[in-house]
């Protein structure tokens, strides 16, 4: 067990965290968890190249934490009613149709490949957007939208990468 594999697993664990201290009430403190969640991410990452520890359970459970946090934060913000069901849906369809086709490419063994530079910032993004929802911003939602928008555009970037990736092989 690697210390970023290790980091990745307390990012799963901070997703209850996230959950109970937001639905108590604090969103700005569950907000700062995200944070935190987002903070463990890039250290992982950084250790993980770092001392090139990077390892296939960590490249599968990784991207995996990321988005089960993602769909909690967004979730947690419909049910207090902060962002509109159809935000919440287009979010959803995005983050778990990529958790769905990276097991099916996994199980089916095909190639995928890291995170570029667009999708890094595609992150980066939905944490500014969630901040400025929480933040109550005004133009906060619209902001969202776009974010959202931006993130189709760079999965489906992604996805011709890793279909050029499993072309070259054959």
């Amino acid at each position: 067990m690697t210390l970023p594999n290790v980091l990745t697993l307390l990012r799963f664990l901070l997703i209850p965290v996230y959950l109970y201290v937001f639905l108590s009430g604090h969103e700005t403190s569950a907000f700062l968890i995200m944070l935190l969640a987002g903070l463990t991410d890039v250290l992982d990452g950084y250790i993980a190249r770092k001392r090139q520890q990077v390892t296939e359970l960590g490249s599968m459970l990784d991207p995996l934490a990321d988005k089960l946090m993602m769909l909690t934060v967004v979730f947690s913000l419909l049910y207090i009613k902060w962002i509109p069901w159809q935000a919440a849906a287009a979010v959803v369809f995005r983050d778990a149709g990529m958790i769905v086709a990276s097991v099916l490419f996994k199980v089916r063994g095909k190639k995928t490949v890291p995170a570029n530079a667009m999708g890094k910032l595609t992150t980066v993004l939905f944490y500014l957007a969630i901040l400025l929802i929480v933040m109550r911003v005004k133009h906060s939602v619209p902001f969202l939208w776009v974010v959202i928008t931006f993130s189709f555009l760079t999965t489906s970037i992604y996805a011709i990468s890793v279909k050029r990736v499993n072309e070259e092989g054959n």
